[in-house]
């Protein structure tokens, strides 16, 4: 069936090829004619389905034609094919929609076929516009197919092409020596793979005859691919030499261009290569890649990467929606505004539309981590189509002749982006793609204009530094000059404290210099060189980070050196959880927060959950580091809790002891069969026993007689090997404890019921777990401890609104909370309590405990996952939570995060405004 289709196409019996064999209807509209270049031009309505027409042009191919015709016709046709053909060709075209901002985008797609050629991709688009011939289908549906047949389909090409790049990767690799050192053979792989990109790009966006490279392949190398990796150096060669010295070409080469700007320049010794790599690249070859974004070339990269290489150089490969949440708010959003603003202004639009186009050409854009060019790809794509949106605007309301809007030079040129990336690897994919991505912008030019700049040989080209780029100075790269509008962005490497390695602490540290602070994570490394790039300057930049920049005790150190220096943030998306092109990417959870000087409205999109899509919240005055809607509060260490009616909380008991006053279970009963040690047994709850049920035992000796001591074989044993253990320690306080061996070596024990806190508590629970205990439970130091003598303090860190705290300004250790009694406890801006309000808390935290009771023999743990809360559990905290929302002035009766969060900063800062108002006010000296 699918040859028949093809034979059909190429009979040019269209009316039949819709009608019989696609099972379309007859057409509904006359043949329409058009006046072009001083002769008629007529197309043929062959076929339709519901309003979507299929028009017919007997004529040679031409972009020039074809977007005349094509203008024309949408005058009547919204959603039409248009074929234009002679006997040897034809181009099929169809307009593709895209949603950029609030409004919609057109753009044609263009497939080429000549006669003869096999061309199975053209008869899958073919075979996918076939409508079933008993059954009806509504508008929709038949626009549906289409679009699935002439759509760019990104998702599914880019599974396909990042196989195949994995796969071209392993092939090549196998076939080098393995003493050949790993740098020269990642280079030479690097260098290959980029210049068989463009080659197989070039081959399907008309830079020669379509499929010259994959026919140099098929028919100019051996079946067994012995010699294929001499034909490559041939051509090679061939492509990097001016026509001038070339000579009478060797079979094969015939119709290839002198190409330039680098690609093809440095000359390699490619190793004998193989079968399956020839297999491969013909593979590739049938792929269409000019319906392949290049900003997927990342995922392809980290397709043949193993994770342990990605995880040393902290990459995360950014999918096209992250990068549009990032350049959008940034600076997009506001150029297609006043694109669109300009169109109503009448009379002076056409001016105002050329200094638009102006503006676009003194954009400068870097990205200081650029990988394998997402971020670099993307934002030319953009303002392309954004100058080309303004030249079919001139071309609309002037009359200006195309090909006159198109030889005028374009703004938006390669030349005006740059990266950095320490990578070679990807820095060699970032530098051929933003060559692809360049033929693709002037494709979409000459579909619409009917022409385009020639590229070949290649004149411009954007700049890709392969250095590290927290050592070199970024004005080195992108020069600072007068009358640009300089733009930073990018998604720069995270790696936590744990996972960088000491080169790159030392790199931390040195672009921070005396503002380094241990906490803060690589990705701020980023942030110190935006500021010293901008210090003089003025410019707009942002990046996607990890969420721990804006939680823990690394926001002060980093946002007080932004603000410190006028910068506001601009925009910012809240925490939402990654998602990268390419398969088995990392789970982790990120902000994007963009910076200027000067922020008239700023953007703050928030998620439902870290899934969820982003909303932006309305009206939002002003942004801060914590990512919430407010005046800029950074919240400091407090060594007293803000409100004294919290209490203050303390480490548990620390032994010291290489657990000889721990009595494991296995010890329990020959110390409870020593009557004097029995005495002594406590029950020890560190955070596995808290929040697990386990069971251990302590010695608590504080009470202990010396005769006990003396007189207990099982308290002598135990007692003397802390004695030896602490007598060993490096430490002279340690050393000094062993004269009271006997006890634990520091005691925070309260004599009342208390409240044990645990270090640690996964992201995932709904609340901060704790637990009340009498004064005779012992508390270890994986706790901490606060007496709470009426469980106030126990329903304050079982609400909503602690928990929401302690996630908003607390740290982490991996992915879980991590409770620090200077930061989050001390910090909690509790507002003043009164008695009555007070006791309605307690009691709401009584009903909590009684339906934990009714679950006799759970843990705590099981207790509080989502899924396992029972009603009873659920109903007791929503009413406690009722009372700690009234007492923060909450009005919703559901609140969100943000809300809450609105909140609990109003409070702070009300709360704190006295202390630092006595802070800055210091009595004068009296003068001698």
């Amino acid at each position: 069936m699918t040859s028949s289709l093809i034979t059909r196409v190429e009979q040019h019996d269209y009316q039949k090829l819709f009608i019989q064999d696609l099972n379309w209807s007859r057409r509904d509209h006359p043949p329409v004619t058009i006046d072009y270049e001083g002769r008629q031009v007529t197309a043929t309505n062959v076929s339709s389905y519901k309003g979507l027409r299929v028009w017919v042009v007997n004529e040679k191919p031409d972009s020039k034609l074809e977007a005349a015709l094509d203008r024309y016709l949408a005058q009547t046709s919204t959603d039409r094919i248009l074929i234009v053909h002679n006997d040897t060709e034809q181009v099929w075209r169809w307009p593709v929609r895209r949603a950029v901002g609030n409004t919609t985008t057109t753009r044609l797609s263009r497939h080429r076929h000549r006669t003869g050629d096999p061309d199975p991709r053209f008869a899958e688009k073919l075979e996918a516009i076939r409508l079933p011939f008993d059954v009806i289908l509504d508008s929709n549906a038949v626009l549906a197919k289409v679009r699935q047949a002439f759509d760019v389909e990104a998702h599914n090409e880019t599974k396909h092409a990042s196989k195949l790049m994995a796969r071209l990767y392993t092939a090549m690799e196998k076939a080098y020596p393995t003493s050949t050192p790993r740098a020269v053979k990642d280079h030479e792989i690097s260098v290959t793979l980029a210049r068989i990109l463009f080659l197989m790009f070039g081959d399907d966006t008309d830079m020669w005859p379509s499929n010259l490279f994959r026919d140099f392949i098929r028919d100019h190398t051996n079946p067994d691919g012995s010699d294929i990796g001499v034909q490559l150096t041939v051509l090679f060669d061939y492509l990097d030499t001016p026509d001038k010295q070339r000579g009478t070409p060797e079979p094969g080469l015939e119709g290839f261009r002198y190409v330039n700007g680098r690609i093809f320049t440095e000359r390699l010794a490619l190793p004998a290569l193989n079968a399956e790599f020839r297999t491969v690249v013909l593979e590739a070859c049938d792929r269409d890649w000019a319906n392949i974004s290049p900003a997927i070339f990342g995922s392809m990269f980290q397709s043949v990467r193993d994770a342990k290489t990605r995880r040393q150089l902290g990459e995360h490969y950014t999918s096209e929606e992250n990068i549009l949440k990032t350049l959008n708010p940034l600076f997009l959003d506001e150029l297609r505004a006043e694109f669109e603003h300009i169109k109503t202004l009448g009379k002076y639009e056409a001016d105002r539309l050329r200094k638009l186009r102006d503006k676009l050409g003194r954009i400068r854009y870097m990205d200081p981590a650029c990988g394998c060019g997402n971020f670099i790809i993307v934002a030319y794509r953009e303002l392309r189509d954004l100058e080309l949106a303004i030249m079919e605007r001139l071309q609309e309301i002037t009359g200006d002749n195309p090909m006159l809007l198109a030889n005028v030079g374009l703004k938006v040129t390669l030349d005006h982006f740059y990266g950095i990336e320490i990578d070679e690897w990807p820095a060699r994919i970032a530098e051929t793609a933003m060559f692809l991505v360049d033929r693709q912008c002037d494709l979409k030019l000459t579909a619409s204009l009917g022409h385009a700049p020639d590229r070949l040989p290649i004149q411009d080209q954007a700049t890709i530094v392969v250095q590290n780029a927290l050592t070199i100075d970024w004005a080195e790269v992108m020069p600072i000059t007068e009358n640009t509008t300089r733009i930073v962005a990018g998604n720069p490497p995270f790696l936590g404290i744990s996972l960088r390695s000491q080169e790159q602490t030392d790199e931390l540290k040195h672009v921070w210099g005396d503002r380094y602070h241990g906490t803060l994570d690589y990705v701020t490394g980023w942030h110190a060189k935006a500021l010293e790039y901008f210090r003089k300057h003025d410019g707009l930049w942002a990046f996607v980070s990890t969420n721990s920049i804006t939680q823990g005790e690394a926001t002060a150190p980093l946002f007080d050196a932004l603000f410190n220096e006028g910068w506001k943030i601009r925009f910012a998306h809240r925490t939402f959880r990654w998602t990268s092109e390419a398969a088995g990417s990392a789970v982790v959870h990120c902000v994007i927060i963009g910076f200027s000087k000067n922020v008239h409205k700023p953007q703050l999109f928030d998620y439902a959950e870290p899934d969820a899509p982003a909303a932006e919240k309305i009206e939002t005055r002003n942004i801060t580091p914590y990512l919430t809607d407010g005046p800029t509060v950074i919240v400091r260490p407090s060594t007293k809790p803000i409100n004294l009616q919290l209490g203050e909380v303390a480490y548990g008991n620390k032994p010291t002891d290489d657990g000889n006053l721990v009595v494991e279970p296995a010890d329990y009963e020959r110390a409870m069969a020593d009557p004097i040690a029995a005495k002594y047994i406590r029950k020890y709850v560190g955070a596995r026993e808290l929040l697990h049920n386990g069971e251990r035992y302590c010695l608590w000796l504080v009470d202990a007689t010396a005769s006990d001591l003396e007189n207990s074989p099982f308290l002598r044993e135990r007692v003397e090997g802390v004695r030896a253990f602490r007598a060993k320690s490096r430490a002279a306080s340690t050393r000094k404890s062993a004269t009271t061996a006997h006890l634990f070596r520091q005691i925070a024990q309260p004599n009342t019921s208390y409240l044990c806190i645990p270090q640690h508590v996964s992201e995932s629970r709904p609340y901060f777990l704790s637990h009340r205990f009498p004064a005779d439970v012992i508390c270890s130091n994986a706790n901490f401890i606060s007496p709470d003598p009426d469980g106030f303090v126990f329903s304050i860190v079982s609400s909503t609104m602690f928990i929401v705290w302690q996630k908003t300004v607390g740290g982490r250790i991996k992915s879980d909370l991590r409770f620090n009694k200077l930061l989050t406890w001390n910090t909690f801006p509790l507002p003043p309590t009164g008695e009555d309000v007070r006791g309605r808390i307690v009691e709401s935290g009584k009903s909590i405990i009684a339906a934990r009771q009714e679950q006799k023999g759970k843990s705590l743990a099981s207790m509080y996952s989502f899924e396992s809360m029972t009603s009873s559990l659920r109903e007791a905290h929503g009413k406690l939570d009722q009372e700690i929302d009234k007492l923060f002035s909450l009005k919703s009766s559901a609140p969100t995060e943000l809300e809450r969060q609105d909140a609990l900063f109003a409070h702070y800062e009300e709360l704190t405004a006295p202390l630092l108002a006595a802070a800055h006010t210091k009595p004068r000296r009296r003068p001698f």
